[in-house]
């Protein structure tokens, strides 16, 4: 995309866009024109809606990535060369009442278990413990880690918002043993770059093979830590309101289907002796 990619990027950032939301419409933006091997400028309204059909049909993206790609596209075409009409859609999201996948507390441990390093146990458990989501982990700063009030400060979380979550003690002993031994600057995990904090991908990638090591199966991604800890609170008796302020949700429904989650779990053992 050439000038066209700073000028869109420019645009975003002046609309206030996150970070990781700017890379995400870039990536669609690319692949767009690399589908068409033409300038995103010089495309009809045909030509994308021809390209989203070809998410849809043929590449059958689940539809968050597609929802993703046409918000990209349209405040591209919309916002940027402000066309008068964008005609382009996408089919409304399907009406599905997923449960977030979940692993017993023992199956947790086994996971932070599997990791011999360091900063990747303490990377996991502090995800864990505080429910964290992965670019709200990787973006802490030392500063964050409250231990005279036993909490974690999350800056500008999904949102834009502050808050405040549990600083468990068994974390906080693991984060000043990597204090000690690697001692961190401006960013609690850093990467290969320690001017930068930790790439997502690499949070990921520290997860998913601690996960193979320990053995466990099922779950998703790192996020499957922030769903189990949501719900081994609500297996310990912590109310929904409160899970849902340290969760940082913007509505109640939204935690509330943790309490579902309990009612299949077989295993809620253990939950005080990790978080407290």
């Amino acid at each position: 995309m050439g000038e066209l990619r700073e000028r869109f990027d420019n645009h975003m950032i002046l609309r206030g866009l996150s970070p990781n939301t700017r890379r995400a419409y870039l990536y669609h933006m690319a692949k767009l024109t690399k589908f068409y091997m033409r300038s995103p400028d010089t495309l009809s309204n045909d030509d994308i809606q021809k390209y989203l059909l070809h998410l849809i049909v043929r590449k059958k993206r689940a539809y968050d990535t597609i929802n993703q790609a046409f918000s990209g596209f349209r405040l591209f075409y919309a916002g940027l060369l402000r066309r008068g009409k964008t005609e382009f859609h996408i089919p409304p999201r399907p009406k599905m009442k997923k449960l977030p996948l979940v692993y017993p507390v023992e199956d947790v441990v086994r996971i932070i278990d599997a990791t011999g390093n360091l900063k990747h146990r303490a990377l996991l458990m502090t995800t864990y413990s505080a429910g964290l989501r992965v670019d709200e982990v990787t973006r802490l700063r030392p500063e964050y880690i409250e231990s005279k009030r036993m909490l974690i400060r999350v800056d500008r979380g999904k949102g834009k918002k502050d808050r405040y979550t549990l600083l468990a003690a068994k974390t906080l002993q693991t984060l000043r043993d990597y204090w000690r031994s690697y001692k961190p600057g401006e960013w609690l995990f850093v990467g290969k770059n320690p001017e930068k904090p930790m790439p997502i991908g690499t949070a990921q990638k520290i997860f998913y093979k601690a996960k193979k090591r320990s053995g466990v199966t099922g779950g998703r991604g790192i996020h499957t830590l922030r769903h189990c800890f949501a719900t081994h609170l609500i297996d310990a008796g912590v109310d929904v309101c409160t899970v849902k302020r340290m969760m940082g949700h913007s509505s109640l429904s939204t935690t509330a289907k943790y309490v579902h989650v309990t009612k299949y779990r077989l295993s809620v053992s253990g939950c005080q002796l990790t978080v407290s």
